[in-house]
């Protein structure tokens, strides 16, 4: 009887146990399906959002002057990226600081896509090494969006300088000591390489900073400036029309728009060869899906036979590519001018 008891209660604990476990199976299997729901509603969140963006407009801030290359080229591409999104892309210029003041408008907006910044590659690199009272990493504070466009710079003098080519305006600089100026937009890279310049040389030209390039064409076209290291796409007019001279070209190979134009490697200065890359990036954070559609439109945009005709007309050459290949140029500019830019000295005030 006890045996037979003992086997009773030893059934009835078991059957206790298999209750527990059919119950404990029956909430994970609940959990789950609830959590494969959750997920089923986060992707389908994420896919909305992803097909709604951009439901209003898209602000891009230019820590540029208006009329500057970097201004040429994102109002340029702004209509028809406009018509690719369904929604205005506002340009927004916020020059000054070392295009640090457009930068920080950047970084502390919200990373929702709907604040972009549009810049070049050397600048994005070199204003945060001689930036005062304001630090940033160029990659790891930024999303890489995508590549618009690449330059090089055009050496330009005032047609009375009387020298026509690189080697007599280094000869006319170091016979009238003192006595020109070179102008460029403060913590550019003509800034910097208008610099590496006058250390290769030797030369004693006065530096004179603006907020941006376009201040200083003016300036030269009024006889107050006497250098000038810019993109072609501001200063190709002028060169055609007479108004100012170009002696070089900072390109691998001479330029097609100004075909005889030599460039610093045949002047004797390769050390001063640069391409300069342009195109749009966000504030760290920004949604994958947000990037890529960003990414997906610009390199549709690029394939507008117009857009195209006009950008290579100013001499701007029509890039695209992945925000992938953006992220390696900004990391390769770094690279290489990290080390000039310490070692010149080189200072923004």
């Amino acid at each position: 009887m006890i045996r037979t008891s003992e086997t009773g209660h030893q059934g009835e604990d078991h059957l206790g146990m298999e209750k527990t476990m059919i119950t404990r199976r029956s909430l994970l299997s609940g959990t789950t399906a609830a959590g494969l729901s959750m997920s089923g509603i986060g992707f389908a969140q994420a896919q909305s959002q992803a097909q709604s963006y951009p439901d209003r407009p898209v602000k891009v801030i230019l820590p540029y002057t208006a009329g500057s290359p970097n201004d040429m080229m994102a109002r340029m591409i702004a209509p028809v990226l406009s018509s690719r999104l369904g929604q205005p892309a506002v340009i927004d210029n916020r020059p000054g600081g070392g295009t640090t003041i457009g930068l920080k408008a950047v970084m502390t907006a919200k990373p929702d896509g709907y604040t972009l910044l549009y810049t070049n590659t050397p600048t994005h690199v070199i204003a945060q090494l001689v930036a005062r009272g304001f630090t940033y990493d160029p990659i790891k504070d930024f999303v890489p969006i995508v590549t618009v466009g690449s330059t090089t710079l055009v050496l330009v003098v005032p047609p009375t300088l009387p020298a026509n080519s690189l080697q007599e305006f280094i000869a006319y600089a170091k016979a009238n000591p003192g006595t020109l100026n070179f102008g460029y937009g403060q913590g550019t890279l003509p800034h910097l390489v208008g610099e590496a310049f006058k250390m290769a040389t030797g030369t004693d030209i006065a530096s004179i900073p603006y907020k941006g390039g376009a201040q200083a064409v003016t300036d030269m076209l009024g006889g107050r400036i006497q250098m000038i290291l810019s993109a072609g796409a501001t200063l190709l007019p002028l060169i055609r029309e007479g108004k100012i001279k170009a002696i070089a070209v900072t390109s691998p190979a001479r330029s097609s728009e100004l075909p005889d134009v030599p460039t610093m490697i045949e002047g004797g200065l390769p050390a001063l060869t640069t391409v300069t890359y342009y195109g749009f990036l966000g504030p760290a954070g920004m949604p994958a899906d947000v990037v890529a559609r960003l990414n997906s439109e610009v390199n549709e945009s690029l394939k507008s036979a117009e857009l195209r005709a006009s950008m290579i007309k100013v001499g701007f050459e029509p890039t695209g590519g992945s925000p992938q290949d953006f992220a390696a140029l900004i990391a390769a500019q770094l690279e290489r001018w990290a080390p000039i830019v310490k070692s010149s000295g080189f200072q923004m005030d």
